[in-house]
């Protein structure tokens, strides 16, 4: 029987009235065929029809004790018929109760990691990620740089944000430093495919271990040699915008390395690929 009508029948044991139609109406989807019981079988008791498809039920069995004649698990439907009877029968074994497990036994739930990320693409090649919700100044700041530098003429497409776990109250996950990898991953990935980029290279601003959204990035992104594995692209470190708006000297550090970044970015493909 198709898995319908096997529910149908349960549902029929247990009282509970199933509604199926019977004539397709004007405009509508046609009903999937299905074995349907067109002829009414004789009433009866619903704890009668339950009963039987009990007894049809496998007993099961507990993996963790071997089959033995003298130690056996009372079967499920036993315990159900005991239930559903007025007065239980004298041959019927109780249930066992379930052993609730001991503190120390008891599954630890994984919280998962919680941060916020920006990013801003450019050129379509590389992209410029940013530990939290980038403000309006560091914006700024970040085209104002990339046109000094010759990265870009001045102006810089509108940040995207992520937020992880995309769901509030979502449920714990196994592992949750690989999930929200796999979803930066997908992210990341979304939106070059929507967006058309060709993705080279990852320009990573700041890595403050005090700060939680940029130790969680940190941990996301994976950082090994340069590389993030993460998102499979090289990477370049420089400080948080956030730090360069408020630090003159560390506008005056970075200089010659955005200077040098952008002669590799004006380079062409082969001589790109040569280093």
């Amino acid at each position: 029987m198709t898995p319908e009508v096997i529910r149908r029948h349960y549902l029929e044991a247990m009282g509970i009235t199933a509604w199926a139609s019977r004539y397709q109406l004007p405009n509508a989807r046609p009903t999937d065929a299905c074995e349907w019981d067109d002829a009414p079988t004789a009433p009866t008791p619903p704890r009668e029809r339950l009963q039987a498809l009990l007894d049809d039920a496998p007993a099961p069995r507990s993996p963790a004790q071997a089959p033995s004649a003298t130690n056996e698990v009372p079967a499920s439907p036993s315990a159900v018929r005991a239930l559903l009877d007025e007065r239980p029968s004298a041959s019927s074994k109780p249930a066992e109760r379930p052993v609730a497990p001991t503190p120390s036994e008891a599954p630890v739930a994984k919280e998962p990691l919680q941060f916020r990320v920006s990013c801003v693409c450019i050129d379509g090649r590389w992209l410029s990620i940013h530990a939290g919700e980038i403000s309006a100044a560091e914006q700024y700041l970040l085209a104002n740089m990339c046109q000094a530098a010759g990265l870009a003429d001045g102006s810089l497409p509108e940040a995207l944000f992520f937020k992880w776990p995309t769901m509030a109250n979502a449920f714990a996950p196994e592992d949750p430093l690989e999930e929200a990898r796999d979803g930066v991953n997908a992210f990341i990935s979304g939106a070059a495919s929507r967006k058309q980029w060709q993705l080279e290279k990852i320009l990573w601003w700041g890595s403050d271990a005090t700060d939680p959204d940029s130790a969680s990035l940190a941990k996301v992104l994976d950082v090994d040699n340069q590389h993030s594995r993460t998102l499979e692209l090289p990477v370049w470190q420089a400080p948080s915008l956030h730090t360069l708006l408020h630090s003159t000297c560390a506008k005056r550090a970075l200089w010659p390395e955005l200077r040098a970044l952008a002669q590799r970015f004006q380079a062409s493909p082969l001589e790109r690929d040569d280093h």
